[in-house]
């Protein structure tokens, strides 16, 4: 028999690591819940810090990195923090609760932001690489945004829960370009170093969102007192969505990191270039606000296949591409066919049952682990 919810702590037992569709004593999840709009805020700032760093990282390792094969290195070392961060997210997430958890991830974010800074202002390349990686495992934190709310939810709303927090990050693409000209005047002889800093700014954001949030993810009881079951996870309800959204993950990624430099090349100014990339971010999350309802419609299967089609269709556009008109709009059509993609693969994995921890994390590890070949690929020029 499991132990009441109502036992007292025991010495040395902070809390148990509860499989999900465990009930939280005291909270109750009834469609939306007012934790989905804290983790909303919680992405969207978390989403904000990412893109101030997603243009300057491949331009930066262009001037830093002694070896031109080592351009992409810090981008693959914000990757792999965030590939890496994806199990100690999930379990501390049951463990010590969201609050905890997420504003252990927003702290190594901020610290990110600061060791960046300081790289570029004394043109250090490791140090570059290393503050990369901790902003990447506040990027894996950041991504456990969108499970909690589908976790929080009960079924009919889970999608909805799930386009909320994930569209949320739009917000942080229409911010970019204003907080950009903020960097310039910050640190008018770098806008890299004012970019950093401002990262490393927004995730304090982030770290007090978490101090106020829900201590855990109140989870829908079904009928009578037995928490909702962890149903076996089939190939088609794990399996599947995870090869569609590794091959989102991939094309993107290698689009992305090639795309700035590629820009560069062609005598396209650095603002020109962060335009781009706040285009980019808008286009990655905006169309999760409508995916959750087309969901209900074509089902999240269609929703996932559509995102890879725009993504093929993308790759043909760059090819061509040689000013910013052809380069920004394959960067926002990329971005339209990841946020399908990603969108309908996390719905399809919470539609018919609480997938477990473990599932979670091996879940968003292979998205990551497929961004990080996607930023190796990425050393192939583009043209």
């Amino acid at each position: 028999m499991s132990e009441p919810a109502s036992s007292p702590a025991r010495a040395g037992r902070l809390a148990c690591f509860c499989p999900p569709g465990v009930p939280v004593e005291g909270v109750e999840a009834k469609g939306l819940h007012t934790g989905t709009w804290q983790l909303a805020a919680g992405f969207a700032l978390a989403v904000l810090s990412q893109t101030l760093v997603l243009g300057l990282i491949p331009l930066a390792g262009t001037l830093l990195a002694p070896k031109p094969y080592l351009i992409t290195v810090p981008y693959i070392a914000m990757l792999i923090g965030a590939a890496a961060a994806t199990f100690p997210a999930s379990f501390l997430l049951d463990a010590f609760g969201r609050r905890a958890a997420f504003a252990l991830g927003a702290s190594t974010g901020i610290a990110g932001g600061l060791v960046m800074a300081y790289a570029l202002h004394n043109n250090a390349f490791l140090p570059f690489c290393l503050g990369a990686f901790w902003l990447g495992i506040a990027q894996g934190f950041s991504l456990f945004y969108r499970h909690e709310a589908a976790l929080g939810a009960d079924g009919s709303s889970r999608t909805m829960a799930i386009g909320i927090v994930f569209g949320a990050g739009a917000l942080a693409g229409l911010a970019g370009p204003g907080l950009a000209e903020i960097a310039q005047k910050l640190v008018p002889n770098s806008l890299f170093i004012g970019a950093a800093l401002l990262a490393a700014l927004t995730q304090v954001g982030v770290l007090l969102v978490a101090v106020v949030s829900a201590g855990r993810a109140p989870v829908l009881m079904r009928q009578g007192d037995e928490p909702a079951p962890n149903k076996p996870t089939s190939f088609s309800a794990f399996a599947a969505p995870v090869i569609i959204g590794a091959i989102a993950w991939f094309a993107m990624t290698a689009q992305m990191v090639a795309t700035p430099s590629a820009m560069a090349a062609c005598g396209i100014g650095v603002g020109a270039v962060m335009s781009a990339v706040a285009w980019h971010v808008i286009a990655m999350y905006a169309p999760a606000f409508v995916a959750g309802g087309l969901a209900k419609y074509t089902g999240p299967q269609a929703l996932a296949i559509a995102g890879l089609v725009l993504i093929v269709i993308a790759r043909f556009m760059v090819q061509y591409a040689d000013g910013y008109a052809g380069f920004a709009s394959s960067l926002i059509i990329v971005a339209l066919g990841w946020s399908l993609s990603t969108a309908g693969a996390t719905m399809w994995i919470h539609r018919d049952a609480n997938p477990s921890r473990m599932a979670l994390a091996i879940h968003d590890a292979l998205l990551f682990l497929a961004a990080i070949a996607g930023a190796v690929a990425a050393i192939v020029p583009l043209h």
